[in-house]
């Protein structure tokens, strides 16, 4: 057990993080929305690079400190953690208090783009089970061909262009300034980092104190601590009736997280692959193969069942949502027993 001060200490640290992450979701979501509509941009757009590069940096920070210190296990374990805590964990969550309406493009461009970011993390990262060498790592050659399809991911986002309902509905609201959405949407990621920042250093002091192991750690305590900024960001834009920047965010999230965290991570130094990951590597793919038939089954769902309805085609309903919650609940139960 922890002595009592510094326990109390760090459920106060824990508490001032969760209160600037709402916060700065808060700010976020609002200043990101009012950008759009300045910048004439899409919402999804703005979800799929500002809001995503945003509520990514918990996890670059984390990582650039874990890769420069040689903690390989952490660096793509909190990675591979966060990708499968943001689809299950927080698309679920997210879904169960608010169903989240997904366009259309979402669902046969950025999805898909996520699955296969998952795909090329798998093949990369087998080495030794694909071309036969005796150790898997990240290399920098593997960073560099990240990156490389982060900017393709980056070209066909700034060119979505946005909908003519956004451009009518535009003319008839009032929005902040420039300057007032950029000061919004910069506190609000400075806020997400500073609270994430918070949670993921007072968790972290708790479960080492048990002693578990650093993949252990990775893939748990500091995946879902920096995700913490996604889920709530996703949570709030949801609830303001901004699914685009919900679903964009932890869309986005995921490809920035793959392409261009572990491409950085692993052009400042290679990240060795332990074999024992690959279940979790597959899990990221899983976890995204079961989003696109999730967001398709709602058309599906509409035509059967409920077809005199003025409904979006392409949704995540609240069981829906559920499904996600319980397939992230029996992977946690099997990486606990994994230890």
């Amino acid at each position: 057990m922890l002595p009592a001060m510094p326990l109390i200490f760090t459920l106060i640290l824990f508490a001032i993080g969760v209160f600037l992450l709402v916060k700065g979701a808060d700010w976020l979501v609002d200043g990101a929305s009012a950008l759009a509509k300045r910048l004439r941009v899409s919402d999804l757009a703005v979800g799929l690079t500002v809001v995503a590069f945003g509520t990514s940096t918990p996890e670059l920070i984390v990582n650039i400190v874990a890769s420069a210190r040689g903690n390989a296990d952490i660096a793509i374990g909190n990675i591979v953690g966060s990708n499968i805590a943001n689809i299950l964990l927080i698309l679920g969550i997210t879904a169960i208090i608010a169903p989240v309406a997904v366009q259309r493009s979402t669902t046969l461009k950025e999805i898909p783009f996520s699955l296969l970011a998952g795909i090329v993390l798998f093949i990369l990262a087998n080495d030794a089970m694909i071309d036969g060498y005796q150790l898997s790592e990240l290399g920098r050659g593997d960073g560099l061909i990240f990156i490389s399809l982060f900017l393709i991911f980056l070209y066909y986002t700034f060119g979505i262009r946005r909908t003519e309902h956004e451009e009518e509905n535009e003319s008839t609201k009032t929005v902040m300034s420039l300057w007032q959405a950029t000061a919004f949407v910069v506190f609000g990621l400075v806020a997400l980092v500073i609270g994430g920042h918070f949670c993921v250093e007072s968790a972290q002091d708790i479960a080492l104190a048990f002693g578990v192991s650093e993949a252990l750690i990775g893939l748990t305590i500091v995946a879902v601590g920096t995700s913490l900024p996604e889920f709530m960001t996703s949570l709030v834009a949801a609830m303001k009736n901004k699914p685009d920047i919900a679903v964009g965010n932890i869309v986005g999230s995921n490809i920035f997280n793959i392409f261009w965290i572990l491409g950085v991570s692993a052009l400042i130094k290679p990240l060795p692959f332990r074999p024992e990951l690959n279940i979790d590597l597959l899990m990221v793919v899983f976890a995204s193969v079961l989003l696109f038939f999730i967001v398709h089954n709602g058309k599906l769902h509409r035509r059967l069942f409920l077809w005199w309805k003025q409904e979006r085609d392409y949704m995540i309903r609240k069981w829906e949502g559920g499904v996600l919650l319980a397939c992230y609940i029996a992977y946690i139960a099997v990486i606990a027993w994994r230890g």
